[in-house]
């Protein structure tokens, strides 16, 4: 099953967090913290500006993402876990 965005919304797909610490130090499953870096899958077709026309988005499908802590809404589809957010809950992209 594919999710196709509506409107200025944006699917992403968390990365996985890392396993170990800095210093070394293995985590287990319960001590990692949710990663706030993702990869965009798709797009939806842009925020509707006043003159009726669609704006462009700055991140593009496949670009690596930053986003804020609480940013979107989690969806699970076929097993997967995916973020809903807007383009403004995107902070950075990492090139």
């Amino acid at each position: 099953m594919k999710i196709v965005p509506l409107n200025d919304k944006i699917v992403v797909e968390r990365l996985e967090a890392d396993d170990k610490t800095a210093g070394g130090i293995i985590l287990p499953d319960n001590a990692k913290e949710k990663p706030k870096q993702g990869k965009v899958l798709s797009l939806g077709e842009g925020k509707q500006l006043d003159n009726g026309n669609r704006g462009p988005f700055q991140v593009k499908v496949g670009d690596r993402v930053l986003f804020t802590s609480y940013a979107g809404s989690e969806v699970t589809v076929d097993g997967k876990e995916y973020l809903v957010m807007t383009e403004d809950d995107i902070l950075a992209v990492v090139g």
